[in-house]
């Protein structure tokens, strides 16, 4: 395997059990190099040996059945690792993420047509950044700061763009009436 760089910057998200979206993570690293169950975590190496990132996800292809995507692979970032394994060693915990959150459970929903419109707020973590602004369950989130949020997958996205403690704009729509509110991000 020649694990050739072909992007960097790239916002992925995992699949997660029983469908939806699992963790999104910004700023991969995609490569060619080969990612298998079982054996992401090796080191992606430069020609001068330095690490550059730990391949960890596999796209996958639809027409495959779901399997993985040959040839198109991600890796996080080498200082990602670093600043993350840091904060491991030193307190024995993840302290800081950089992963901006609403602190929010929610549904992509579709409107009549059966496109997705957005997301229902299904749950509100207490004292989290959507409880302190004022979102609730069953609003429904169409848009953060400029992005338009149709999916889980997109409010995921531009989350992942942000960072925690940042402020942005949520619009949603509660009953019939579209409401605006500042929100301070929370952290995952």
């Amino acid at each position: 395997t020649q694990g050739i760089v072909s992007a960097t910057g790239r916002t992925v998200s995992e699949d997660s059990t029983g469908g939806g979206t699992g963790a999104t993570i910004a700023n991969m690293v995609q490569t060619s190099a080969a990612i298998n169950p079982g054996n992401s975590g090796g080191a992606l190496v430069d020609l001068n040996g330095q690490v550059i990132g730990i391949p960890t996800l596999a796209a996958t292809d639809p027409s495959l059945g779901g399997g993985t995507a040959p040839g198109i692979g991600f890796a996080i970032p080498a200082s990602m690792v670093r600043t993350i394994a840091d904060q491991i060693i030193r307190t024995g915990k993840v302290t800081d993420s950089g992963r901006a959150a609403l602190g929010i459970t929610g549904r992509t929903v579709l409107d009549e047509t059966y496109a997705p419109a957005g997301v229902a707020v299904v749950e509100v973590k207490p004292g989290g950044a959507a409880d302190t602004a004022g979102i609730r369950p069953g609003d429904i989130i169409t848009r953060i700061g400029t992005n338009d949020i149709t999916t889980l997958t997109s409010l995921a996205e531009a989350l992942a763009a942000d960072k925690p403690g940042q402020r942005t704009r949520v619009t949603f729509v509660r009953g019939a009436a579209e409401r605006t509110v500042g929100v301070r991000l929370g952290e995952q």
